[in-house]
């Protein structure tokens, strides 16, 4: 039988992801209308949106691979 690893998803907020990508919110939101950065989900039915920590990790290590490429 095959061992399934079963990994926890956590979701960020707006300020957390600001923290881990270096962009403020303007530039954050541009990215995402680019389609260059994970889109938000929505966090029940208020405003309220968050992030797939493991989309903005991935988001992260393709910028670091993309400037060790260049």
């Amino acid at each position: 039988m095959a061992e399934q690893i079963q990994t926890a998803l956590s979701i960020l907020r707006r300020r957390q992801v600001e923290k881990r990508v270096g962009l403020t919110r303007s530039p954050l939101y541009a990215r995402i209308k680019a389609g260059t950065f994970p889109k938000p989900v929505r966090l029940g039915n208020s405003r309220a949106v968050g992030w797939i920590e493991a989309e903005v990790e991935a988001w992260i290590a393709a910028q670091i691979e993309k400037s060790r490429k260049a």
